[in-house]
């Protein structure tokens, strides 16, 4: 019954308009304005009694909008009512929009920083060279992994081949002094040399000892065994660990400490830094002594764990950050110098946050923003700090409502309605 009666309004409407389409000109509006606003009207002036059949086609039909599509008559439910307060929106229609209570969890606040691997600068040693020369042979490349006393490069030094030289005339001096020592009791004992001549004598070996002492020190200092003589000089490791630096390469001149760079850098990776960058603003959420979860870009199933061990007191001049530095156990060497990794940090106590619905929040001018029932059809529009997202569809809410709030559950739903009108 309600589809004839339907049909049989719409039918009425077809006949009116096709008897007076040249003395009625329809006018069809779809809103303020209308669609065919600007449209000009017909000069001629409708008659009495097509006046009287809108009148009667109005009475008959309350409500019924001539030319408007299905669409636009729906959105006509959500009809936003202008308000003096622009935070203020006034919908026709707002049972068509779920509104939902907050909630409140309890969360241990977390903080998302870039870092980068770097070696522990207590367990790094640059290797040099305490002699000049020229390179003869080189044992090892960039990235290999020594032992402590392992011979890493062989010098051809005229210092170490001088160093033994005068090794070798101390070594000649001290057997004459202890030679001429030896004569000098012997005369003593009989006799004939005064007291003074053996004290000279015992001076002399003195002396000569010393002498040879100090030329055996310098040829051990360089790095030669003083029982075998040769002008190669074998540069060996300090300690186990990673060559991470290489300066020299086949044929080059090395130089005495002065002025020269590192021939290698060995560190220990067993134990690394991961140094971040945390701003400013986010430094007091980093205290020395918390752990944090290391996640690797290039090893994505790798999950480490470290401890802050030092937070710069110093922020760059440019990115204004603060250097935290965070110790991790490397002992299986997943780990490499100069690899990008995520650093979070997580409070030791869990905080209290406000939770709401992800569809709940709707960005808008780079900001976020919420919908709040206020009475009757009012709603206010309020900016929240919103945090995390968690998988079961609720987001973190860090200020901007309180734990008695109620929002629309679909927000950018309610936000294309009110743009729409």
């Amino acid at each position: 019954m309600a589809a004839a009666g339907k049909d049989r309004k719409i039918e009425m409407i077809a006949v009116i308009r096709k008897a007076y389409s040249s003395a009625l000109a329809p006018r069809r509006f779809c809103g303020p304005g209308g669609m065919d606003a600007g449209r000009p009207r017909n000069p001629v002036r409708p008659g009495r009694g097509a006046r009287q059949a809108a009148l009667a086609l109005a009475i008959l039909l309350p409500g019924l909008t001539v030319g408007c599509s299905q669409a636009d008559l729906e959105g006509a439910k959500t009809q936003v009512i202008s308000s003096p307060d622009p935070s203020i929106v006034q919908m026709e229609a707002p049972e068509r929009f779920a509104v939902a209570g907050v909630s409140t969890r309890q969360i241990f606040d977390e903080l998302h920083v870039n870092g980068m691997v770097t070696p522990d600068v207590n367990r790094t040693v640059p290797v040099l060279a305490l002699a000049g020369g020229r390179v003869v042979d080189i044992r090892v490349r960039l990235g290999d992994d020594v032992q402590k006393g392992q011979v890493l490069v062989r010098i051809s030094s005229p210092d170490l081949a001088a160093a033994f030289s005068d090794l070798q005339k101390f070594e000649a001096d001290e057997v004459l002094a202890r030679k001429q020592l030896e004569r000098a009791q012997r005369l003593y004992q009989k006799g004939a040399i005064a007291q003074r001549d053996l004290e000279a004598a015992e001076d002399a070996e003195a002396k000569a000892k010393a002498d040879l002492a100090a030329a055996q020190e310098h040829v051990r200092i360089v790095g030669a065994d003083p029982r075998h003589p040769s002008p190669i000089l074998e540069v060996r490791a300090p300690i186990s660990g990673t060559i991470v630096e290489q300066n020299v390469a086949g044929g080059t001149g090395v130089r005495s400490l002065d002025n020269s760079p590192n021939l290698f850098t060995i560190a220990d990776l067993s134990r690394v830094w991961v140094v971040c960058d945390v701003h400013e603003d986010a430094v007091a959420q980093v205290q020395a002594g918390d752990f944090a979860d290391i996640r690797v870009n290039a090893l994505p199933q790798l999950a480490l764990r470290g401890r802050v061990s030092n937070i710069s007191r110093v922020l760059d001049p440019v990115t204004r950050a603060a250097k935290v530095r965070i110790e991790i156990d490397n002992r299986t060497k997943s780990l490499s110098s100069g690899m990008f990794v995520t650093a979070v940090f997580r409070e030791a106590k869990p905080r209290t946050r406000v939770v709401i619905p992800a569809s709940a929040v709707v960005r808008m001018h780079d900001q976020d923003w919420v919908f709040l029932p206020v009475s009757g059809n009012q709603f206010r529009r309020q900016q929240v700090q919103t945090g995390r997202v968690f998988p079961d569809g609720m987001q973190e809410v860090l200020s901007g409502l309180d734990a008695q709030a109620r929002v629309v559950v679909n927000a950018l739903q309610f936000s294309s309605a009110t743009e729409s009108q």
